[in-house]
């Protein structure tokens, strides 16, 4: 049978990776150990002493509170790289070899009285710099209007009077005072703080590293943390099999920060907001961190060649064809310069900042925003994205839009070759 190959060694190097694959405990990453000390102590607790750690009550907090503990904790939202400023991006369009380089050309040029070519060296430069930055920086309002356009909101339960104010009321004039129930109100999620009481239900994130207080068949989806393909089910009361447990993320009565309800309705108290989540601590660890890509290296490359190229000829120009020979060392000096201006090309920022700009507006048409045009050259260099259904790339789920041939054309064998890897699958 055809593909044999393909099924005695891809398939079976994937198929002995799946169990191990499944394995919570090695694939997600380690916690903080102050966070998972204080997530397995609030899990171990029962509902009412939780709610005393974190002077909160079942009808949840007033909004005085609320707003006194937000300028203790800030807003609930995890640590993100926000775009520069205009003009700091604008001169970071300069942070390139090649530009560099031709302005230190364009400079010496124009010293050495070459004002015609100073000016060319310039223009190219200052087209290449605009050009790159207003497509940059088009890309960077278009991501962050995405970005505002989605408004995620919480139920939170409000409370008018505190017990403080209702107990100093009663000793010092006599007075009982009888506060109404309790209101609940969407509010937007990064307002959210610790000691509030949440009411989430099916479809719903968790906003926060939560504390169940009750639920009714809840089953969370956690593949964005774990991995794991299928949903875990949560409830308040922590099993007796799980007091021991050291993972919190095994935890049947904890959510986390950016999981997702799959089924059930859910009342929960906010444990930790923000950067203090486990997503959060995770966040942190990698804003800032950009790895140079394959189209940088290259770039930096070229400039490289072409600076040991001028430093290799424009010295042998100087001293031996023009010094030695003409006697004339001013003019054996601006002539080696003249050699390496012509060394370099003038064009190459002007052309592959075009280029790339033209592969963002034939992207941006496919509804594809690239911050960084650099990557347009990565992006079009792979061939074949391999991915997987665990839920940390995707949404664990997979649709199977179109099944084609090596030529690009539908193909029912193709379709047969899947369903036999599917089947293989689920026979493991």
């Amino acid at each position: 049978m055809r593909f044999n190959w393909l099924n005695r060694a891809v398939l079976h190097r994937f198929l002995e990776r799946l169990p191990r694959s499944r394995r919570v405990s090695q694939a997600t990453p380690a916690f903080s150990t102050a966070l998972s000390a204080k997530l397995l102590d609030i899990a171990r607790q029962d509902v009412p002493t939780v709610l005393r750690s974190l002077d909160t009550s079942p009808d949840g907090l007033t909004e005085e509170e609320s707003r006194d503990r937000l300028e203790e904790c800030s807003l609930n939202e995890i640590a993100r790289e926000k775009p520069p400023k205009w003009y700091i991006q604008f001169l970071k369009t300069f942070h390139n070899p090649l530009v560099i380089l031709l302005i230190s050309l364009a400079i010496i040029s124009w010293v050495k009285g070459d004002l015609e070519a100073s000016a060319i060296i310039l223009m190219m430069v200052i087209f290449s710099v605009i050009l790159r930055f207003s497509q940059e920086f088009r890309s960077s309002l278009a991501a962050e209007k995405l970005r505002e356009m989605v408004r995620t909101t919480a139920t939170v339960s409000r409370r008018e009077l505190s017990p403080d104010i209702s107990s100093e009321v009663l000793q010092k004039y006599q007075v009982a005072l009888h506060s109404r129930p309790p209101k609940r109100k969407e509010i937007p999620i990064k307002f959210l703080v610790p000691g509030d009481i949440i009411y989430l239900s099916a479809g719903d994130m968790i906003p926060a590293d939560v504390r169940l207080i009750s639920a009714k068949d809840l089953f969370i989806s956690q593949g964005a943390l774990t991995g794991e393909s299928l949903p875990v089910e949560k409830q308040p009361t922590l099993p007796d099999s799980q007091t021991q447990i050291a993972n919190p993320l095994e935890l049947a009565n904890i959510c986390f920060l950016g999981t997702t309800i799959v089924s059930g309705t859910v009342t929960a108290v906010l444990v930790e907001t923000g950067s203090n989540t486990y997503l959060g601590a995770i966040a942190k660890t990698v804003v800032g961190q950009k790895a140079m890509t394959s189209f940088d290296r290259g770039v930096n490359d070229v400039s490289l060649l072409l600076l040991r190229f001028m430093l290799v000829i424009a010295p042998a120009v100087f001293p031996t064809i023009n010094g030695f020979l003409k006697g004339n060392w001013t003019e054996a000096f601006f002539f080696a310069l003249s050699v390496a201006v012509g060394l370099t090309p003038d064009m190459l920022p002007m052309i592959v900042t075009a280029n790339l700009a033209r592969g963002a507006i034939a992207m941006s048409e496919k509804k594809v925003i690239f911050k960084n045009i650099d990557s347009i050259q990565s992006f079009d260099a792979m061939d074949i994205l391999c991915t997987d259904k665990t839920g940390t790339l995707a949404q664990d789920r997979i649709v199977l839009e179109m099944h084609l041939d090596i030529n690009g054309e539908e193909s029912e064998e193709v379709l047969e070759l899947l369903q036999c890897c599917s089947n293989r699958v689920e026979e493991v």
